[in-house]
């Protein structure tokens, strides 16, 4: 059996942006990624994205760029994330998916696929859904925002990876 974090893109890995992040020159990794990624992994978590792409369903997009922002997170943090799950859905433009947040279909898959522990996992994102996924499926929960407020749904709340990855090993 295995523990994890799994990892929400947008807000966490990268900097969010009001339009859509798909193009590796906008692709942004805020400082502390690696390093958070790095003590991680050094604790022995598996390391899983786990991230809704609208903009697929939109047309904006297609899944070779987010494959593409993806390859350029490994190799900007050393190949240290195990797998990527993603959502290319969304109820407004193609269809309904369990696969989208805060839909938990594509936590249970990594679940069921790496034999992973929800008592000795976590999520962390910085969004509502993100922490409902999460405790769908029975794993710990750490909400990234700017001014952290704790809520019923996240366990913990930090500034940003960092601080949230050294939570994790806190209380982990």
């Amino acid at each position: 059996m295995n523990k994890c974090i799994f990892l929400d893109r947008d807000g966490v890995l990268n900097e969010d942006r009001t339009d859509y992040v798909y193009r590796v020159e906008d692709f942004i990794i805020p400082d502390g990624v690696p390093e958070a990624l790095r003590l991680l992994k050094d604790a022995g978590y598996l390391l899983i994205v786990i991230t809704n792409q609208a903009g697929i369903a939109r047309g904006l997009y297609t899944r070779d760029d987010v494959m593409a922002c993806y390859q350029y997170l490994q190799e900007q943090c050393g190949q240290l994330i195990d797998d990527i799950y993603y959502c290319p859905h969304h109820p407004k433009y193609d269809t309904e998916s369990l696969t989208r947040k805060p839909g938990s279909l594509m936590l249970e898959k990594a679940m069921a696929k790496y034999n992973i522990l929800p008592n000795q996992s976590w999520m962390i994102g910085d969004a509502l859904r993100d922490m409902q996924a999460g405790k769908r499926v029975g794993v710990r929960t750490v909400r990234i925002a700017h001014e952290p407020e704790l809520t019923p749904e996240c366990d913990g709340c930090a500034p940003n990876l960092l601080e949230a990855s050294r939570f994790v090993l806190e209380y982990a």
